[in-house]
């Protein structure tokens, strides 16, 4: 069989009808070799190969290969073969193709993107490392029982039916909605059956779904302020209207005199980024405007599965019946972030238009994984993960507590910090540059988050840093809080030791 290596050759030396075969079959060499197509160190095929898949004699491959060796390209190990020299002949480094660069920099100066790709450009915040203390939201996934995941995942894997290797356009894996229902049922009172259950790759991709399929370019939508910069991101390539509504001790503060907006994103169970629960009082609130207005409640369980004190709260979508609310959850923080798993439970009337158009903008996959997903849930070993890290994430949330109560006062925990979630807020005076602080402690390699920049507004502003907790054991929390207490020092913030 033909190599893709062989494929290429044939391809270029198509394209090359000057001189003897062996000077073309050097020249694609080189030039394959100067492109890095064929990387530095190398090993070639063998001449006789080689000779046999491009259908030419092997003195041609060996007048070829003898050609590149005497201008310094290839050299002969016993052993080893031919290979690609480590560094490339001076000549060639010191050559360049103006014809070339002069293409090139015409092409780059006359690209330019959609204002709708700067405008999401210039609010891109997706971080290049998000591991190790403090990065906000991340779980342990070194924590994870990958072993019993992975078992189930081979046994599946060894004899798929045909239907898991296809596209999904149904919604996603029966089994998988089937045992969402059993868990959301139980531990989140969400009321819904399987045919109300969209299978999605997370959190980003369910907002751009709701919102492409729900609004038309223009319509006004509300958000918390502060809120997730990602929600935002996708409002804004969608073309919504994005008004950002204040988020108190209760939670996100309905405006009865605005103008009604299409959707309303909320996160009540842990309001991110401040970390309050919508009230009871304010939950009933927001549904009646929501019905009054015809307008949809999209409910973002965020961090709902730990919670370290008190009585976890039902969702907002089982509070009353047919409420309008859609309600979205994600695996990313209960297994890992890379396993791109979320779902969507949706009112009925929903469901057709909703997991259609699912399956025409994003062609679902996966569903061997998620088969596997939905024996992990069913066999019980989903609940009990949840158990084991909800103490861990519990005993590393209190070490870090106590630090800051130790070295800076119980003043700078924030006052909505409610003993949930991934991650904490470490409040700051009004005057203190967040922004600059943590770009300070990230040169550090501590990796804090800016409160600061989760808002829409530049008006009334809360100072802070999100610290994230889930992914550090206490050893590297003393050591990563003893260099953040060193930046806070420079700053002029005091500390009590």
């Amino acid at each position: 069989m033909r190599n893709l290596f062989a494929d290429y050759l044939l391809q270029t030396l198509q394209q090359d009808s000057k001189g003897k075969l062996h000077q073309r079959l050097s020249r694609c060499l080189r030039k394959a070799i100067s492109e890095g197509v064929i990387q530095p160190k190398t090993r070639l095929p063998a001449s006789r190969d080689l000779a046999n898949e491009l259908h030419v004699s092997r003195n041609t491959v060996l007048a070829a290969y003898e050609q590149l060796r005497a201008e310094g390209y290839l050299e002969t190990r016993i052993g080893h073969g031919t290979l690609v020299v480590e560094k490339l002949p001076e000549i060639f480094l010191n050559t360049s193709d103006t014809t070339t660069n002069h293409i090139t920099r015409k092409v780059q100066s006359s690209f330019s993107l959609s204002q709708r790709g700067f405008n999401l450009l210039e609010y891109a915040s997706a971080p290049s490392q998000q591991w190790g203390a403090f990065f906000p939201g991340t779980p342990d996934v070194t924590e994870f029982p990958h072993q019993i995941f992975s078992q189930i995942q081979a046994r599946l894997s060894r004899k798929p039916e045909i239907d898991q290797l296809l596209y999904s356009n149904i919604g996603g894996c029966f089994e998988l909605r089937s045992a969402l229902v059993d868990y959301l049922r139980v531990t989140r009172s969400v009321k819904c059956d399987t045919d109300q259950i969209i299978i999605t790759e997370g959190i980003h991709q369910a907002i751009d779904l709701v919102s492409r399929t729900l609004c038309d370019i223009g319509d006004p939508v509300w958000i918390e302020e502060p809120a997730y910069w990602g929600i935002r991101n996708t409002l804004r390539i969608n073309g919504l209207d994005i008004k950002a509504i204040p988020v108190d001790s209760e939670g996100i503060t309905p405006q009865a005199n605005s103008i009604p907006p299409k959707l309303i994103f909320i996160t009540p169970s842990h309001q991110y980024p401040l970390g309050a629960h919508l009230s009871l009082n304010r939950r009933k609130q927001l549904i009646q405007f929501a019905r009054n207005n015809n307008t949809w409640i999209v409910e973002d369980d965020y961090d709902s599965e730990f919670r370290f004190s008190g009585q976890p709260y039902p969702s907002l979508q089982g509070l009353e019946a047919e409420t309008p609310v859609i309600y979205m959850g994600t695996f990313s923080k209960t297994i890992y972030p890379a396993l791109r798993i979320g779902y969507l439970v949706v009112p009925k009337s929903l469901f057709l238009p909703l997991h259609i158009l699912s399956a025409e903008l994003y062609r679902g996959g996966h569903l061997i994984e998620q088969k596997a997903l939905a024996e992990f849930i069913r066999e019980g070993h989903y609940e009990a993960h949840i158990r084991r890290m909800r103490l861990l994430y519990g005993k590393r949330r209190e070490f870090l507590v106590n630090l800051i109560h130790r070295y800076l006062g119980s003043e700078y925990v924030h006052e909505y910090d409610e003993a949930a979630g991934l991650h904490l807020i470490l409040k700051l005076p009004d005057d203190c540059d967040d922004v600059a602080l943590s770009l300070n402690a990230k040169k550090r390699g501590i990796n804090v988050r800016a409160l600061s920049q989760y808002y829409m507004h530049m008006h009334d502003v809360q100072k802070g840093l999100l610290m994230g907790f889930a992914c550090v054991n206490e050893r590297d929390t003393l050591l990563a809080f003893g260099v953040l207490l060193q930046c806070l020092r420079e700053v002029g913030i005091p500390t009590l030791s």
